[in-house]
C-alpha cells in the first residue's frame, strides 16, 4: 500500500506510468528495506529459541519477509505495473460506489520577486 500510494500520487501529478512507478519505488525503497531488515532480524531471533515450533516460525517468517522485500517489491511489482501501463488504475463499473480519493496538488513553487530598480 505504501509503495502504491507513492506511485499513484506521482501518476496523479502528471508523470507517465513508467516514470511514476520508478519514482514510487525510489521514494519508498529506504523505508521498505529498513522495515524488512528489522522484521527479518526480529524473526531470526526466534530461530535460536529452544522450542522447535518457534524455530520453524522464526525461520519461515524471516524467509517470507526476505523474499517479499527482494523479489516481490523490487522485481515483480515494478515489472507488473510497467507491463499493465494505464490499466493499473482501471476501476470496473461495479466498483464505482467506492470513493475516489484525490491527492492535493503540489504547492506552487515560489518565484523570486524581480526588483524594478
Amino acid at each position: 500500500v505504501f509503495i502504491l500510494s507513492r506511485v499513484r500520487e506521482a501518476y496523479d501529478r502528471g508523470l507517465s506510468n513508467e516514470d511514476a512507478v520508478a519514482h514510487g519505488i525510489k521514494a519508498t525503497a529506504g523505508v521498505v528495506t529498513s522495515a524488512a531488515i528489522v522484521m527479518v532480524a526480529t524473526f531470526s531471533v526466534f530461530a535460536v529459541l529452544p522450542l522447535i515450533d518457534m524455530k520453524e516460525m522464526g525461520v519461515g517468517l524471516a524467509a517470507a519477509i526476505l523474499i517479499d522485500a527482494t523479489l516481490i517489491r523490487a522485481v515483480l511489482l515494478p515489472a507488473t505495473m510497467k507491463l499493465l501501463g494505464d490499466r493499473n488504475w482501471y476501476l470496473p463499473r461495479w466498483l464505482e460506489w467506492l470513493p475516489r480519493l484525490e491527492h492535493e496538488p503540489a504547492p506552487p513553487k515560489a518565484t523570486p520577486a524581480l526588483d524594478a530598480a
